[in-house]
């Protein structure tokens, strides 16, 4: 049984061309589309804390600033676009670290 192609859906070479170039990068799927993220950065995180406690219009910055293509309904839409908003914060990261008194 042949794989149905999602909209918005890249090649795997297209993919691999933005692994080289951005490190991670995350597909999120919803409605038969699909959209592609990198993971955000320093400057890109900065910009979204800036923008004050409007958590639409942080999460509208963030998707904006990590899109990488695929469907622009996940930005037109907005149950894709509340959808993606919920999945959002996993493309953040944190690694554990310690602290010692020396």
């Amino acid at each position: 049984m042949e794989k149905t192609k999602l909209e918005g859906e890249v090649d795997q070479a297209k993919i691999d061309s933005w692994k080289k170039q951005h490190g991670e990068i995350f597909a999120v799927t919803g409605d038969n589309k699909v959209c592609y993220l990198k993971k955000p950065d320093r400057k890109i995180l900065a910009y979204i804390t800036s923008l004050g406690n409007n958590p639409i219009k942080m999460n509208e910055a963030l998707i904006n600033n990590c899109w990488l293509g695929g469907s622009e309904n996940f930005k037109t839409d907005d149950a894709l676009f509340l959808g993606l908003s919920q999945q959002i914060g996993t493309l953040v990261q944190i690694k554990q670290t310690e602290i010692a008194k020396l």
